[in-house]
C-alpha cells in the first residue's frame, strides 16, 4: 500500500496533488475526497509481534488487523497493538468515512515472528512467588485497583511525543521472555523490559500523559506508577523506591516521576517498564523507542 501511494504521488504534476484522491478515483469507489495534502495520513510502526501501529488518515477512519477493529478518535488517531504470539499472516483493512465508508486498503500482511527467551531468576523473595494465603485479600484489592487504572482511556495524545527511555542502566530483562523463579515451575511471561541501576536512579515519563495510579507499596510491584499516554496506551513502572507523582497529575515527557528501587518481587535494584494497550495486550517498550510519529503529526 505504501509503495502504491508513493508511486501515485511521484506521477502527479504538482506538490498539491492528493494520492489518496487518485487512488479512490482509480478504484471507482469515489471521485472526490476532502483529505488535505497537508494532513497526516497513513500508519507508522512495524508489523511485528509486540509492535504498535499508530494511524491517522486526516478523516474518520476504521482500522482492522486480524480480529481487532478500532475507530479513530476525534483527532483521527487509531492505535493498534500486535500480540506477542500472532499468526504470520493477518488481514489488514483501512476504511475512511467521507459521506460513507470507503476502503483504502484490504490485504493480507505478513507479521514478523519472534523467538522469546526462557529466563531463570534465582533469589526472588519466596513470599512473592508462593504467597501466604493470608495475603489474598490484599492481592485481590490491588488487582482490582490495577485493572481499573489499566482501563483508563485519556483523550490526550501524549504518545505523539514519541518515547524516550524512562531511565538509565543495564538491560537485564526483555519483553516476551518466559520466567522461571527460584528453579521452580515456569510462571508466565515477562511483559516489559528491565533496566538495572542503583537505588534512587531517576525515572522519568517516557512520553506525556496522565497518572492513573501512584502507589508506594504494592504486594508484587512495590512502588508502582501508571501513566496513560492516550487511547489507553498505559505505561507501568514497577519496583520503585520513590513515587514523585500522584493520581490525576498530567506529566510531560522527561518529567521526573520516581526513583528506581528493589521493592516488591525483585532480586535487586531495577526498573520494570511495561506498556499495555486498552487493558487488552502488552506491546514491546523497546519498539516504542524506535517509532517516529513526526511524519503523521500535525504539530
Amino acid at each position: 500500500m505504501i509503495a502504491l501511494l508513493a508511486a501515485l504521488l511521484a506521477t502527479q504534476p504538482s506538490i498539491e496533488a492528493d494520492p489518496i484522491a487518485d487512488l479512490i478515483s482509480a478504484t471507482g469507489e469515489a471521485s472526490t475526497t476532502n483529505i488535505s495534502p497537508s494532513e497526516p495520513r497513513g500508519c507508522t510502526g512495524d508489523f511485528i509481534e509486540g509492535g504498535l501501529l499508530a494511524c491517522n488518515w486526516g478523516v474518520p477512519a476504521r482500522v482492522t488487523l486480524g480480529e481487532q477493529t478500532y475507530d479513530s478518535d476525534e483527532a483521527y488517531w487509531v492505535l493498534i497493538g500486535i500480540p506477542r504470539q500472532t499468526p504470520a499472516l493477518q488481514s489488514y483493512r483501512v476504511e475512511i468515512d467521507q459521506d460513507g465508508w470507503t476502503t483504502l486498503t484490504d490485504e493480507t500482511r505478513e507479521i514478523t515472528q519472534r523467538e522469546y527467551r526462557l529466563q531463570r531468576i534465582n533469589g526472588v523473595p519466596q513470599s512473592t512467588v508462593t504467597p501466604d494465603p493470608s495475603t489474598l485479600p490484599r492481592r485481590q484489592r490491588e488487582y482490582a485497583q490495577k485493572q481499573a487504572a489499566f482501563r483508563s482511556n485519556w483523550d490526550g495524545t501524549g504518545f505523539l511525543d514519541g518515547f524516550i527511555s524512562p531511565t538509565e542502566g543495564v538491560t537485564t530483562g526483555v519483553y516476551g521472555s518466559a520466567r522461571v523463579y527460584n528453579d521452580g515451575a515456569e510462571r508466565g511471561v515477562h511483559w516489559g523490559i528491565d533496566v538495572a541501576n542503583a537505588v534512587g536512579t531517576p525515572v522519568v515519563a517516557p512520553a506525556g500523559g496522565i497518572v492513573t495510579l501512584a502507589e508506594a507499596d504494592m504486594f508484587y510491584e512495590g512502588g508502582l506508577i501508571f501513566i496513560d499516554h492516550g487511547q489507553g496506551l498505559v505505561s507501568a513502572f514497577l519496583h520503585l523506591s520513590g513515587v514523585s507523582v500522584e493520581e490525576g497529575q498530567i506529566v510531560e515527557q522527561g518529567e521526573l516521576i520516581g526513583e528506581m528501587g528493589a521493592t516488591g518481587r525483585s532480586t535487586g535494584s531495577h526498573l520494570d517498564w511495561r506498556v499495555k494497550l486498552r487493558n487488552e495486550l502488552y506491546v514491546d517498550p523497546e519498539l516504542l523507542l524506535e517509532m517516529d510519529l513526526t511524519a503523521l503529526s500535525n504539530n
